[in-house]
């Protein structure tokens, strides 16, 4: 099965570039991180799912394999507001002016 979409305004696609990450979960992309962290895509509206590969970038973070990450949008629209927000918040993330920040 694969997720060809992101879900969200459909302005913002995944591309590959160096320093974007893809967040998988089961073998099936769930995130894409855009490069410099600020913006995120989901792949599917699944909770649990979305929880899971929220879960892994924090680990990331904290573990040292990134650096801080401060995210502003989500599926195209502010951090604070998406539906996302609460998901992050839970595994770690603290809102700012800005959005969404997590240091390790």
């Amino acid at each position: 099965m694969t997720r060809p979409e992101p879900v969200g305004d459909g302005k913002h696609r995944p591309a590959r570039k160096a320093g974007a990450l893809a967040v998988l979960v089961d073998g099936l992309p769930v995130l894409y991180v855009e490069r410099g962290g600020r913006s995120l895509l989901s792949f599917t509206e699944s909770e649990p799912e979305l929880r899971q590969a929220a879960e892994a970038l924090a680990r990331a973070v904290r573990e040292g394999w990134l650096g801080q990450l401060a995210v502003q949008r989500a599926d195209g629209e502010g951090a604070l507001g998406s539906k996302f927000s609460l998901i992050l918040q839970d595994v770690g993330f603290r809102a700012t002016p800005k959005g969404l920040r997590l240091r390790a």
